[in-house]
Order: C-alpha cells, then sequence, then structure tokens
C-alpha cells in the first residue's frame, strides 16, 4: 500500500551558518559598534537567543537572522518568535523557538482534514509526523496537494514515499 510521511524539519546545519553569518554581520556593522548584539544557539531547547542593547537594535539583529535564514533556504514559518525580555541595565533578549515535527493538535486537524476530504487515504499520527496512506499515488499526490493547500503556516515537508 503506497504511503508517505508530512513532516516538519528544518537543516541545523544550514541554521547555524546563518546564525555564523548573521553574528559576523552586526559585529562588522557600523549602528552596532560597541553594543553586545549577539545571536546565540540553545541546542538543547532548540531555541536561537537574540541578544542586543535596546529593543530597536533587537528588532535589527532579527531582521538580519531572518535574512540570512531565508538566503541559506530555511523556512522562517519554523520560527516562532518569543517576547521579549529585559536582562541587566538596558539590555534585552528575545528567545526565538525552532519548530520541529508537527504538535499533537496540528496532526489531529490534518487527519482530520484528509477524513473530511472524502479522499480514499488514511492518516495516522505517529509521534511528531503523520503518515498517509492510500490505495493508489493519484490518491496521495491528490492529499498532498490538500495539504499544501490548506495549511500555510508551518513549513511542512513530504518525505519517505513507498511504493
Amino acid at each position: 500500500m503506497p504511503s508517505f510521511d508530512i513532516v516538519c524539519e528544518v537543516n541545523h546545519v544550514e541554521i547555524r551558518n546563518a546564525v555564523d553569518q548573521a553574528n559576523k554581520e552586526v559585529t562588522n556593522r557600523f549602528d552596532f559598534k560597541g553594543s553586545d548584539a549577539r545571536i546565540e544557539i540553545n541546542e538543547k531547547d532548540k531555541a536561537l537567543i537574540v541578544f542586543a542593547d535596546d529593543e530597536f537594535k533587537l528588532r535589527q539583529v532579527r531582521d538580519v537572522l531572518i535574512g540570512k535564514l531565508a538566503k541559506r533556504g530555511v523556512d522562517t514559518r519554523a520560527l516562532e518568535p518569543g517576547k521579549m525580555e529585559p536582562i541587566s541595565g538596558d539590555k534585552v533578549k528575545e528567545t526565538v523557538k525552532v519548530r520541529e515535527g508537527i504538535e499533537q493538535e496540528r496532526a489531529k486537524g490534518i487527519v482530520k482534514l484528509l477524513k473530511d476530504s472524502k479522499l480514499k487515504v488514511q492518516g495516522s499520527i505517529q509521534g511528531d509526523l503523520v503518515r498517509v496512506s492510500g490505495a493508489k499515488k493519484d490518491m496521495l499526490q491528490d492529499a498532498i496537494a490538500l495539504v499544501r493547500k490548506s495549511i500555510t503556516d508551518i513549513p511542512l515537508q513530504y518525505k519517505n514515499f513507498r511504493d
């Protein structure tokens, strides 16, 4: 029975390269001279931590980061910005989470979408991915088109196609 998996993944190597490029640009820019603006990667929590002297500079650093991520082919919809938190003195920081996997509620929504579509496919939740199986490849391609059209707020990939 043909099947494929719907997953939400990001390339961590490209994220690290984009963060390195963004940090290099921030240290070389004239408007950031003498400031403590930087981006750090928290591997354990799967998050990026943006530091700056004030709110305006924090937004500037975040914009540089998003530009570098986009140039390296990382879908910026995978980033979930947090709120700005003041740290010592005037300095602020923001934790930007990197989404990995499909949350349980979203996965249930995808399975429900497939059931309501009257396509002859079955969706099943397996951890942080959704496996879709059907009798024919054409039905699976229709299911991919339906999910691609309906869900646009998170980056989804369609992998592990088996015939």
